[in-house]
């Protein structure tokens, strides 16, 4: 065999056992108590756990964004997202008004084929529905593009897609199985909020934590109860991204209750910081969008990853240096939103989920990997350590000791959300389809190396 992981302990969304995991041509070609020597590679994972590669949904690499572009491109980004254990992203190609979503694809694989180091997929965008763009989704879904992400905000952006689209790619989905992602903010409410704040008087007294004052938690909560609702009129599959708040949580568990095919996503930075941050002087560093709520929405995110309402951790990577944020200049609405993520995916979730206790082993593998292999159309090739799988994995030493500091980390910014955590468990070694992508914490694979994944009609949990 090309390469032998030699005696870790293998968890998987069913269970843990020890053994070792035969590699040939990409793929996992053996699993058993012991493997035979031979002449391929081996990786000695004695007292360390292997995980499936995580996979993370969600991922802005180089976005035009507020006037600039966010600092990790495909190489560098992918490159962090191995050091880190992510052995799969999907990022997201936007229509442009007056053209087609095939051409935004198109461009978007341009930009990132060859480039990549761990593989890839996208998640299309209509921006400009009309008849054109809906006859567009179940094509597209064919070659691949299985998913669909909509916005319910930036009006003023144009790029918003109001209830009649959402509405109708719900139901154009819903005969051909695909799914319809929802940025969930009730837009109206929220413009006239800004435009309430945007003053120089608020903007002096309260600086950043304008962004807070503008998005209260019924901002998100109303407008993931009406896709809710649209869903369940149109028997369409609906994915809420990057879900900050308790109310979302109970909104989305009761959707599930009544059946239907409704899931959700959460990230870190709601799970593990709250909107004291843009108190700080630099609290306009840690502007994103949706923007972390209070202490008890993450405790109620928590508990819907451990019940299972939650079905995915993301991170809604957008990296922005502090000279980019710095763009803002005093006004919130100029900050550039998004946070660096990729690279602290899998530590972050496993120190603060498993390490307390929060969620077990088996659902970090639930909600990093097969949840999201499930959900977007990349299961069983993705998403578990099985015979016949992509050798994607993770040899992860639980009990290794680090304090976070963007200084020691791949991603291309001088800061971290997370600057000083100290986590307990880190990656130790990254396997892409075969390959030693990443070494602690380093980079040691080929840019270029990553695929693009065509995926196929995801599964319902």
């Amino acid at each position: 065999m090309d390469l032998i992981i030699k005696g870790g302990r293998i968890v998987t969304a069913e269970g843990s056992y020890k053994g070792d995991i035969g590699i040939e041509k990409g793929k996992i070609k053996a699993i058993a108590d012991k493997l035979p020597q031979n002449s391929g590679k081996t990786v000695d994972a004695r007292g360390m756990v292997v995980f499936p590669g995580a996979i993370d949904v969600h991922v802005h690499l180089q976005l035009p964004f507020c006037g600039t572009v966010s600092a990790d491109d495909f190489e560098n980004g992918t490159k962090a997202a191995a050091c880190g254990g992510v052995t799969t992203v999907i990022d997201f190609a936007i229509q442009k008004k007056g053209d087609t979503i095939k051409k935004a694809v198109d461009n978007r694989r341009a930009e990132a084929d060859g480039k990549v180091a761990i593989d890839y997929a996208l998640h299309a965008v209509p921006t400009d529905w009309n008849e054109r763009t809906k006859n567009e989704l179940m094509k597209l879904a064919d070659e691949g593009y299985t998913s669909f992400k909509m916005f319910m905000i930036y009006a003023k952006e144009g790029m918003i897609s109001d209830d009649d689209a959402l509405f109708a790619a719900l139901e154009e989905t819903s005969r051909f199985g695909g799914m319809v992602g929802v940025h969930a903010e009730s837009v109206r409410v929220l413009d006239l909020l800004i435009d309430r704040y945007h003053n120089p008087q608020d903007m002096k007294k309260y600086g950043a934590y304008c962004h807070v004052l503008s998005r209260p938690n019924y901002i998100e909560a109303e407008a993931i109860q009406r896709a809710v609702k649209w869903a369940e009129s149109t028997g369409g599959k609906l994915y809420v991204v990057h879900m900050s708040t308790a109310d979302g949580a109970d909104i989305i568990r009761d959707a599930k209750r009544r059946g239907l095919h409704v899931y959700a996503e959460t990230c870190p930075q709601y799970l593990l910081l709250d909107d004291s941050v843009f108190k700080k002087p630099n609290g306009y560093l840690y502007g994103t969008c949706p923007q972390v709520k209070k202490k008890a929405d993450s405790d109620r995110l928590w508990r819907a990853l451990a019940d299972g309402d939650v079905s995915v951790v993301s991170t809604d990577t957008c990296t922005f240096d502090k000279k980019q944020k710095a763009m803002w200049q005093g006004d919130f609405t100029k900050i550039p939103f998004g946070l660096p993520g990729v690279e602290t995916l899998l530590p972050l979730v496993f120190t603060f989920g498993v390490g307390k206790k929060r969620i077990s082993e088996t659902q970090l593998v639930k909600l990093l990997c097969t949840n999201p292999a499930k959900l977007m159309g990349m299961y069983p090739e993705k998403g578990t350590i099985a015979v016949g799988s992509d050798a994607d994995l993770v040899v992860f030493n639980p009990n290794k000791k680090v304090t976070l500091s963007y200084k020691n980390l791949q991603t291309n910014c001088d800061w971290s959300p997370y600057e000083g955590f100290k986590l307990k468990g880190y990656p130790d070694t990254t396997i892409s389809r075969g390959e030693i992508v990443a070494s602690k914490g380093k980079f040691v694979g080929k840019v270029g190396h990553g695929r693009f994944v065509k995926r196929h009609i995801g599964m319902k949990l």
